[in-house]
């Protein structure tokens, strides 16, 4: 079985982050991803959060990270990983398909999903005006009227943030109330810019080339409407994309780490989305992969684990 420095599962910015800078140390690295490297850049219509890029879409920014990551003789393989284990000084990571991976440190960058609305309309409009980001993608909307999903402090709070570009914002909400900290219900209710829609939900999504409408019930027995407005923002809820291991977890799933990256487990480290923080962003996932290969890098030295030497 060949055996590796380092593994790290998931190949979006901050698992290839994580394996240029493991590449470049000289340290043989395998990363797996059941889909194709870029995890959710692929799926991002435009860009302009990026230092060094103005405007680039989401799928050339991946081809450009997996391409410079490859330079630096990474593996990088198409498989679902199911479990990672530790035995003695190895990490063993399994797939689905029932192969094996041995390496002396494992980088957990699985990801996460937003959840879905599931709704007609939602797939087909992803990234052309359906959003689930609005430090990503506020900016497109200036001076039009857009709508946001939820009733939680993500959906309240990222509202009030639209404000700053959008001319109008609807909040859609199933409930009667908010379940959002009280200061940021207060100043939603304090933004003119603002209009609430009770007991409500969207039912569709509408458009030929971009979102033009949303299709509105009323959960009261009311009648449905159409709603018109030039994006919808999706804040429902955010899952991991978990695999099993032994690290410490918070409540809603995503493995803990500390400064450095390091989990519960000894040689086992988590970064970008899967990791519990406070921002999910393509810069900051990258500073994730930064800190974990250099540290995973220590790790071995310190443990006379590597391989590559």
């Amino acid at each position: 079985m060949e055996i590796y420095d380092v593994i790290i599962i998931g190949a979006g910015p901050a698992g290839l982050t994580a394996g240029l800078y493991a590449g470049r140390s000289k340290l043989k690295t395998l990363i797996i991803d059941k889909f194709l490297p870029g995890g959710t850049l692929i799926k991002t219509e435009k860009i302009e959060d990026y230092p060094g890029f103005e405007e680039i879409t989401g799928q050339e920014l991946a081809e450009r990270m997996e391409k410079q990551t490859r330079k630096f003789g990474v593996n990088v393989l198409t498989k679902t990983v199911y479990e990672v284990l530790t035995e003695g000084d190895m990490k063993i990571v399994r797939t689905d398909e029932g192969d094996e991976y041995r390496g002396g440190a494992v980088i957990v960058a699985a990801g996460g999903w937003p959840k879905r609305l599931n709704v007609p309309g939602e797939k087909e409009l992803a990234g052309k005006g359906v959003s689930y980001c609005a430090l990503c993608d506020g900016p497109f909307f200036k001076n039009q009227d857009i709508a946001v999903v939820g009733g939680g402090s993500s959906a309240v709070e990222e509202a009030d943030f639209l404000t700053r570009f959008a001319k109008k914002v609807f909040i859609i909400h199933r409930g009667d109330k908010f379940t959002a900290q009280r200061i940021s219900q207060e100043k939603v209710f304090k933004n003119p810019k603002i209009e609430i829609l009770w007991n409500s939900e969207v039912m569709g999504i509408g458009g030929k080339e971009e979102v033009e409408y949303l299709l509105i019930k009323n959960n009261l027995g009311g009648e449905g409407n159409r709603l018109d407005v030039a994006g919808i923002f999706i804040f429902i809820g955010f899952v991991p994309n978990n695999v099993r291991e032994h690290a410490e977890h918070d409540k809603l799933g995503f493995i803990i780490t500390n400064e450095r990256m390091e989990t519960s487990v000894r040689g086992v480290y988590a970064v970008g989305d899967i990791r519990a923080q406070l921002v999910r962003q393509v810069t900051n996932a990258t500073g994730d992969g930064t800190i974990a290969a250099v540290m995973a890098q220590r790790y071995l030295e310190e443990n006379n684990l590597l391989k590559s030497n």
